[in-house]
């Protein structure tokens, strides 16, 4: 067996009485201490509101900006015929260069300026009015030859056509042979249109002109000779 090395075990009387103590007056200061410690705290830490800061207001959204239209009113403005201008001088077409134009007059009351191609006014071609010589019918009798003797003789008959040059007077000028049946017959037909023949001489824009012309002469015999 073995001794108890401490003494007696077990719980004495005194000693529990004197921890009971220590606790319950430890207990009551601490309660008694209290609203020392709530009021020292109270003193040291003494809460205030902190001032947040504030948001500024939202400012206004801005006017939208109103477009000012300005109303325009077009107008044309018939400029004036512009009357074609007088040349005082022949300008060759293929003519460039810097050149200045009267503007409308009314408009901006100046000339204005430019690059180009001076131009002359169009003019259409002239085509003459010609108007050919024709047999003066006043001298209509004269026209038919004297019938050869010899072919009449023969009973020959025949055709003569020649070409004649129609001076401006009516009259012809020159006889050319271009076919006959006979000597005789050209013979007579030239000394006929020489001396015998008129015509309305040829105009060119009412101007008269010499002009050649194709006659033709028939030699027929009457039956009655």
């Amino acid at each position: 067996m073995y001794a108890d090395r401490y003494g007696k075990s077990g719980i004495k009387p005194g000693a529990l009485s004197i921890a009971i103590g220590l606790n319950g007056a430890i207990i009551a200061a601490l309660i008694f201490s209290t609203p020392d410690i709530v009021k020292s705290i109270d003193k040291t830490f003494i809460a205030r509101p902190i001032p947040l800061p504030v948001d500024p207001p939202p400012l206004p959204d801005p006017k939208p900006k109103t477009e000012t239209k300005v109303r325009t009113e077009q107008r044309v403005i018939d400029p004036p015929p512009r009357q074609r201008p007088t040349l005082t001088e022949t300008v060759a077409p293929t003519n460039t260069g810097n050149f200045f134009e009267p503007g409308p007059p009314g408009l901006d009351g100046g000339v204005t300026g430019g690059t180009g191609t001076i131009e002359p006014p169009y003019i259409p071609p002239h085509v003459p009015v010609l108007v050919g010589a024709r047999p003066d019918p006043r001298f209509a009798k004269a026209f038919q030859p004297a019938y050869p003797p010899g072919e009449r003789r023969a009973e020959r008959e025949g055709r003569v056509t020649v070409r004649v040059l129609i001076g401006t007077d009516g009259r012809v000028k020159q006889v050319e042979r271009v076919s006959a049946a006979s000597e005789a017959f050209f013979a007579a037909t030239r000394e006929q249109a020489l001396a015998k023949w008129r015509f309305t001489p040829a105009t060119r824009d009412g101007i008269p002109q010499e002009v050649w012309r194709t006659m033709s002469v028939s030699f027929v015999l009457d039956d009655a000779d």
